[in-house]
């Protein structure tokens, strides 16, 4: 049986191979078309569909700076001294909680379509993985304070509707703003309540070294009478012709009644009522008195520092950039999508082509037969296509109009359906929209 043998002897003379010659390739194409045709036009179609019905998704991200305090430290010290990332980390936390996300949730009625099928769990997990919090990698470079620098961060939020990332990344910020000025109120708050505490606390116990000292000096004083009436009415006259200058909430006029009170106690001479002496008594008055001083300098800050958190005038959260609604989708990227489908169509197409070439026995080339018999006894015959070949031939061609046609009118139909119009595309490639 004759078989079409393509005989090259001026190839096999000058020593090339049949992989150099471009007409080999051309040969191998035309002879499995189909092989090439069908793998690359369902690839292709599968690739390029997706890329267009693959629904958008939108980002919107605004910027808020952390703002130090604009007041200098060396005037008004801040109650709150954390870092600003670990507070950044700290709200983020707190903004992310499960009561949080499903708030934002049933606000905005985010997730129509999965509320029926997710859990409670899984919707905050996918709330979580939608929202974005991040810093940015680099502090500013104006920023002067190296153990706490200027930085800033972005807050986000991806949906396929890109006026509802809008609003949710809104959401998003004005939580985090809120959360951070109630925490860093909080904290001065409580700073200023427990210096206030403390304070109450010494000022009982110098109230109370005040008694023991009364009693320490009126034991060893020496009374004209044996039961001190003398005494007492001259402290009860003291007293009576200061108040004339002071009022009863007067230190002194305090101390004075504590003293009457502790003459009258008196029964009989001795030491301070727990057995110290009058020395040790007064040592530790002062002592007392120097921490009510500290206690009181510290209280002091402590409500200056309260009263700048209140008005805002530490360091502060600032939105420098607003989320707004996106106009251009972040994913999928369409483009790259189709380019990759063409790329692997191709592969497919033409791996598939080169594997059945490799498994092919069939003698074609003339090296297929100088591999069996003296290249000598080899003569070009001129081909002769028989009637039959010629019948497969056409029928091949029908078939690839047959699948070529309708892959084509499918491809024109995605395209008219979900592709924007063209003077639309137009108009945005004008302006500078398709970057």
């Amino acid at each position: 049986m004759l078989q079409k043998v393509a005989y090259d002897d001026e190839m096999q003379e000058e020593g090339q191979s049949n992989l150099l010659r471009p007409m080999y390739y051309w040969e191998l194409l035309k002879r499995r078309i189909f092989y090439f045709v069908i793998p690359f036009v369902l690839i292709a179609s599968a690739g390029i569909g997706t890329a267009l019905v693959w629904p958008p998704t939108y980002l919107s991200e605004g910027k808020i700076l952390v703002q130090s305090q604009q007041i200098p430290t060396e005037l008004v010290r801040p109650t709150v001294t954390n870092a600003a990332q670990e507070r950044i980390q700290v709200i983020e936390q707190r903004t992310m909680t499960r009561e949080n996300m499903l708030a934002i949730i049933d606000k905005f009625q985010l997730f129509p379509n999965q509320r029926n099928l997710m859990s409670v769990t899984q919707l905050v997990d996918l709330m979580k993985k939608k929202a974005k919090i991040a810093s940015l990698a680099q502090p500013l470079a104006f920023s002067r304070r190296s153990e706490n620098p200027t930085i800033v961060f972005t807050v986000g939020f991806e949906d396929s509707d890109p006026a509802i990332a809008a609003r949710v990344a809104n959401e998003l910020v004005t939580r985090i703003l809120n959360e951070d000025l109630r925490d860093r109120t909080s904290r001065a708050t409580d700073t200023t309540k427990f210096l206030n505490r403390e304070m109450q606390r010494l000022q009982a116990e110098n109230a109370a070294i005040d008694v023991k000292i009364a009693e320490a000096k009126q034991a060893q004083m020496k009374p004209a009478s044996a039961n001190g009436a003398d005494q007492l009415a001259q402290m009860r006259a003291e007293y009576s012709q200061k108040s004339a200058v002071y009022s009863e909430k007067h230190p002194l006029m305090k101390t004075l009644k504590r003293q009457m009170d502790a003459v009258e106690k008196l029964a009989a001479p001795s030491v301070g009522s727990d057995g110290v002496g009058l020395e040790a008594l007064q040592s530790q008055q002062e002592t007392i008195q120097k921490n009510i001083e500290i206690a009181s300098a510290k209280f002091a800050a402590a409500q200056l520092g309260e009263a700048l958190e209140k008005n805002q005038q530490s360091e502060k959260l600032e939105v420098i950039e607003q989320p707004t609604v996106p106009q251009e989708p972040i994913k999928p990227d369409r483009r790259k999508i189709i380019g990759m489908s063409l790329l692997l169509a191709l592969a497919a197409g033409g791996g598939l082509i080169f594997l059945l070439e490799m498994l092919d026995s069939t003698i074609r080339r003339s090296d297929d037969i100088y591999s069996l018999i003296d290249s000598q006894l080899v003569v070009s015959v001129p081909y002769i296509a028989t009637k039959d070949e010629q019948l497969r031939s056409k029928r091949r061609l029908r078939i690839l109009i047959f699948v070529a046609v309708p892959a084509l009118l499918v491809f024109l139909g995605l395209v008219f359906f979900l592709m924007p119009p063209l003077d639309l595309m137009i108009a945005k490639a004008r302006v500078g929209l398709f970057r």
